[in-house]
């Protein structure tokens, strides 16, 4: 049971092993069969960059992405989807990145 204070723990565990990859910020999510950690080292959208993040469609997440890189051309991407009906509720690039496979 990945909802399970066990779960949680051990998924707590886990994402503590990767606390180098930054000091910034920290996120889970656990859903269905899946669980994800993450460690940010904020460069881009210090405030809003938070992850895991995760589209939703009827309220449930459709996509959750977890994502340690950097998109160089994150603005030229975001312009591109500005005319489709994505509503962006962040400037980071990881949300570009999540956003892109769904075109």
């Amino acid at each position: 049971d990945l909802g399970g204070p066990d779960a949680r723990r051990e998924l707590a565990d886990m994402t503590a092993t990767i606390a180098n990859h930054g000091p910034d910020d920290e996120g889970t999510w656990i859903g269905g069969p899946a669980a994800l950690g993450h460690h940010r080292l904020a460069i881009i959208d210090i405030q809003g960059g938070r992850q895991p993040r995760m589209l939703q469609e009827d309220g449930r997440p459709d996509l959750v992405l977890v994502y340690t890189g950097e998109t160089y051309n994150y603005r030229e991407l975001r312009q591109q989807l500005a005319g489709l009906v994505h509503r962006m509720n962040t400037n980071s690039d990881t949300e570009v990145v999540l956003h892109r496979p769904r075109e």
